[in-house]
């Protein structure tokens, strides 16, 4: 089946030259005005391949024709051939502004147009048929991505809950630290944009809060459940959990990926770290930790403070916050304490509808 062209000219005679030049290669549709132009293109739109256009035609012209198309974005698929017996470069150059292929003078030499129209065939042809394959590959790698981060929120989804079995605290200390994340990520999102979090990157965060503390299921029994205050030696193996943890994620990396990883991974590491350089097991100060990890441990330090624990009663909302702002758990980012600040609400809010919970074991 041939393909077709359509021949827009309110001048029959005009038709009639270049059907009888293109009618070997094409089929020819006929318009004798841009009414007529329209109604053909919203018809046929999917089998047009060339639109011949001359420019003065009563009804509509052939600039308003070209202007419906451009606005609707149909001269992307279809190349319009300006047909005119105008020889002004201002006109030209106007039509080629406003997204023409090409340009042909009249009167037609038979030649010089059946190889201007069949170039601009093949051309778009080509083009729609790499448009096409690109949008395919396209759906099918975002298809593919979704896939591999539903993957990953369920490896790290099984993996909290080997936290929650292994610690009888830790499943809703858990919800709560993802929770807070969530309120605090947002707000760094929002008030410092240089951090360059976006939406992607607060749910993985979020996401990754969860492997936080999953290096504690490499501690002991006798240390990980003492009820009471902890020895310098016990506290010492306590802190191996971030490290521990990441040897758990590091045999993650075949499976995640490199988001993932790193982000999950970062977390663990480093929520232990201060602002100040004296956390662990790096000593890393300002910056240079992660701000994912700056996050995670803010959370997780108002979560200890807002729970009880079995060494300790949950302080109030307004006692933790003071605490924390305070310094009196250790030293955090200016930034990231004028966020806390500003979701002080939200974060009580959350803490207070999860504070009766109990995590079940059954």
């Amino acid at each position: 089946m041939k393909n077709i062209i359509l021949v827009v000219d309110d001048v029959e005679l005009n038709r009639e030259i270049l059907v009888e030049m293109l009618e070997d290669e094409f089929r020819v549709l006929e318009a004798a005005n841009g009414d007529e132009a329209l109604a053909l293109l919203q018809q046929h739109y999917n089998e047009i391949e060339v639109v011949l256009l001359d420019l003065v035609m009563p009804k509509l012209d052939g600039i308003s024709v070209l202007k419906y198309m451009n606005d609707r974005g149909w001269n992307k698929k279809i190349p319009v051939l300006i047909i005119s017996g105008e020889n002004s470069q201002i006109v030209e150059a106007a039509c080629f502004e406003d997204g023409i292929y090409d340009f042909i003078h009249k009167p037609f030499e038979r030649m010089y147009v059946k190889r201007r129209v069949m170039n601009a065939a093949e051309l778009y042809r080509y083009k729609n048929s790499l448009e096409e394959k690109v949008a395919e590959q396209t759906e099918a790698l975002r298809a593919q991505n979704q896939r591999l981060e539903e993957l990953n929120s369920d490896i790290i989804e099984s993996l909290s809950n080997v936290v929650e079995a292994r610690n009888l605290e830790s499943g809703l200390h858990i919800r709560r630290v993802k929770g807070f994340t969530k309120i605090l990520t947002e707000r760094v999102m929002r008030d410092w944009p240089e951090y360059g979090i976006d939406e992607a990157r607060k749910e993985l965060i979020v996401s990754a809060s969860a492997l936080h503390d999953i290096g504690k299921i490499m501690i002991r029994d006798i240390v990980l459940l003492k009820p009471g205050r902890l020895t310098k030696e016990e506290f010492d193996e306590i802190k191996t959990h971030t490290t521990k943890g990441c040897e758990i994620i590091r045999n993650m990396m075949k499976v995640w990926d490199s988001e993932y990883f790193n982000c999950s991974y970062n977390i663990c590491r480093h929520h232990h770290e201060r602002y100040d350089g004296k956390g662990y097991p790096d000593g890393l100060a300002g910056d240079a930790i992660p701000i994912s990890a700056q996050i995670v441990s803010l959370a997780d330090v108002y979560d200890a403070l807002t729970s009880e624990r079995i060494y300790k009663k949950a302080y109030s909302c307004d006692r933790a916050y003071n605490m924390v702002v305070n310094g009196e758990c250790g030293a955090f980012s200016p930034k990231l304490l004028s966020c806390f600040a500003a979701c002080k609400t939200q974060m009580a809010d959350l803490a207070k509808r999860l504070a009766g919970q109990r995590p079940y074991h059954g």
